[in-house]
């Protein structure tokens, strides 16, 4: 199994979070299964990663100047980026292999102690934590890279040049804060069209560099990514994100109308469309557009592996759900339930949806001025 070796733990640590003097403890947070049928192999692999990265670090404190590192799990919450439970256990002994053994392993505290005591956190989940992390982090003023899916397969992806990755995901930063709007077109099977319009007006763009100088942030690592929420429609005029999204489900093509920013019905038909149609009903929120992502990674040499955290930073990406942890206003109260808050990308690369080609995005800079920044799946801007 590949793994960082303590010296590169270290010099990830120190490049992801530049030293501030009040750092003292860094926890290492991980998910526990509820039981033994929910568990799988990666997640398996994934835990023994982060105890394996505590032992280095903790190891590692006189040259991080940190007084400890902790190790800290709880019960899975079973679904991307919904609240986290109100407690989290520290780690003293192994940790257990469901929730059963969790008193037993260590010291159970409430997050909110947790988040005020510590001020770093490197979290390689199953379940994404950036959601909650970013809205807690900007209470409590911590910092902390989330790493949902986090496998060996990705350990290349951090030691790539992120100085370099910075420049092109503040570069994209710069365009996109300046945009009203975006046009994509889609190309499916090689031979119909589909065009989404995307109102971003009102909204700052975010740059995911891989780095976190300031107090009171949260994102991915790996990272390498610029996005931004689409209007909602919050301040009283309606958004003007329209028209026919194409997602490629497993082998079908499954076509969502979107008016106002939301994924109101299915146009297309098959089991997954059926699917896909059913959820919109049960749950509305999850069809609200709630981010344009533009992963970067891809003209770096590296490939999807089939987990998002990496896949999404490879290139364009479409959210579906929760968006207020980025700025935006659809949040937790608008589903039905914690456990059915998601906020779940649509990542369009080959590998991922090959029947689905990006054939063009436009920036729409004012009435006079747009801006063709991608062509068949490729930057143009460094192409």
């Amino acid at each position: 199994m590949e793994s960082l070796n303590q010296n590169e733990l270290v010099s990830l640590i120190k490049s992801v979070f530049p030293p501030f003097a009040q750092d003292r403890v860094l926890a290492i947070l991980v998910d526990i299964p509820g039981d033994e049928s929910e568990d799988n192999e990666n997640w398996r692999i994934r835990r023994q990663l982060a105890e394996q990265w505590a032992h280095h670090l903790q190891a590692s404190c006189p040259h991080l100047d940190l007084e400890r590192v902790d190790l800290i799990a709880y019960t899975s919450v079973g679904s991307n980026n919904a609240d986290l439970p109100g407690v989290g256990t520290i780690i003293e002994k192994n940790l257990p292999v469901n929730k059963i053994g969790l008193k037993k392993a260590g010291t159970t505290k409430p997050f909110a102690e947790i988040f005020q005591t510590t001020q770093l956190f490197l979290a390689p989940t199953e379940y994404s934590t950036t959601a909650p992390l970013k809205m807690a982090a900007k209470k409590y003023g911590f910092r902390a890279a989330t790493m949902p899916g986090f496998c060996p397969e990705m350990i290349p992806a951090l030691r790539i040049d992120y100085g370099a990755v910075n420049e092109r995901v503040q570069f994209l930063k710069k365009k996109l804060d300046a945009a009203i709007s975006a046009d994509v077109l889609f190309l499916v099977d090689e031979k119909q069209e589909y065009h989404v319009h995307f109102d971003l007006r009102y909204r700052p763009a975010h740059a995911s560099g891989g780095r976190f100088p300031e107090a009171g942030v949260a994102g991915n690592v790996p990272s390498g990514e610029t996005y931004i929420v689409p209007y909602e429609g919050e301040k009283g005029e309606p958004s003007q994100t329209n028209g026919i999204l194409p997602v490629q489900f497993e082998d079908e093509i499954v076509l969502f109308e979107i008016k106002e920013n939301r994924a109101v019905k299915v146009k297309s038909s098959g089991k997954i469309s059926e699917e896909q149609a059913q959820y919109l009903q049960n749950e509305p929120a999850y069809g609200n557009m709630a981010e344009l992502g533009f992963g970067v990674l891809a003209d770096f040499g590296l490939k999807p592996i089939g987990e998002i955290l990496l896949d999404e930073k490879l290139g364009f990406h479409i959210a579906f759900g929760r968006s207020e942890h980025f700025g935006g206003a659809v949040g937790p109260k608008q589903f039905s339930s914690a456990t059915a808050v998601v906020h779940i990308d649509r990542i369009y690369l080959p590998e991922t949806q090959p029947r689905i080609r990006v054939r063009s995005i436009y920036l729409q800079y004012n009435a006079q001025e747009k801006e063709m920044i991608m062509q068949d799946g490729k930057y143009l801007q460094w192409s």
